[in-house]
């Protein structure tokens, strides 16, 4: 009987000795967290898709919270209202940023980049990437198999099944970057959107010489730099054969487009102009085995 007692004690003893231990542990380093934190995450949109910066949205209240300024803090989902509601409610200054969307840099379509193989493996980008080139002499295009649609949360962007290119949904579009991070062939890329929607890029991402992409693909950049001599606002720099619009100087007149030739630079959301030089390209789509 003593036996159990003294054993009934010893427990009640290094219960309370630790209770004692953790409560004294407890309040040494106990951190008292900011309540805007709280509020701030309550105004986010509560996407946790990292396309601030950080790995959700709590992380990023915390970070607008120990800011001293909100310039550099930005959440894509919520925009510029959002922005401007945890400004409010931090006492700073939220800077409007023009809004941006997913450009997929690539038209290398059946029609335009005629596939040599196919490939019989896991269907997925970042798997294939590492295991060959492409289904055409393309090295640098898109592979069509979707890893950016898997990794979007906003089903804003879905691979078209007749041109295997992935096509973005602008009204669903939030410019998170889930799509950009997926790309292994780093196709896919944020650009503002335009005043209406409008605005003007390169439809490309080959970097070989241009007699290797004009056999290739009937589209590609082939790095002639006509589009560089004709742009009177140096928004236009070639890097390594390639042709790139700086969408932060480009003024949309659209003479780039007109001197390109293979028709690599793209000019969406524009009305149809009576000029003929600006006329659309009309795309037929490509029907049969691809």
């Amino acid at each position: 009987m003593n036996l159990v007692l003294i054993s009934l004690l010893t427990l009640v003893v290094i219960g309370a000795v630790s209770a004692i231990i953790l409560f004294i542990v407890a309040k040494k380093f106990h951190v008292v967290e900011d309540h805007r934190i709280d509020e701030v995450e309550e105004v986010l949109p509560a996407a946790n898709c990292g396309g601030c910066g950080y790995p959700g949205c709590r992380n990023f209240a915390e970070a607008c919270v120990k800011a001293d300024e909100l310039g550099d803090l930005h959440c894509p989902v919520g925009g510029n209202d959002t922005m401007k509601r945890v400004a409010e409610l931090l006492g700073k200054v939220a800077v409007a940023k023009a809004p941006t969307l997913a450009v997929v840099r690539c038209n290398g379509t059946c029609e335009h980049r005629p596939r040599y193989n196919e490939y019989d493996g896991v269907k997925h980008c970042f798997i294939a990437h590492n295991l060959y080139s492409g289904e055409s002499s393309c090295s640098w295009g898109c592979l069509g198999f979707g890893d950016c649609e898997l990794a979007c949360e906003f089903d804003a962007i879905k691979v078209n099944p007749i041109t295997k290119i992935p096509e973005v949904d602008e009204d669903k579009c939030t410019a998170c970057g889930a799509c950009v991070r997926a790309c292994p062939k780093m196709l896919i890329e944020l650009r503002k959107k335009g005043p209406k929607g409008r605005r003007v890029y390169v439809d490309c991402r080959n970097q070989d010489k241009g007699n290797i992409v004009s056999k290739a693909c009937s589209v590609g950049c082939i790095g002639c730099a006509k589009c560089q001599k004709v742009c009177k606002h140096d928004a236009i720099t070639i890097e390594n054969n390639l042709a790139f619009i700086h969408d932060d100087k480009c003024k949309l007149c659209r003479d780039c487009v007109v001197v390109c030739p293979t028709n690599s630079i793209i000019d969406v959301n524009f009305p149809v102009s009576k000029n003929k030089l600006y006329a659309p390209v009309v795309v037929e789509e490509v029907v049969g085995d691809l």
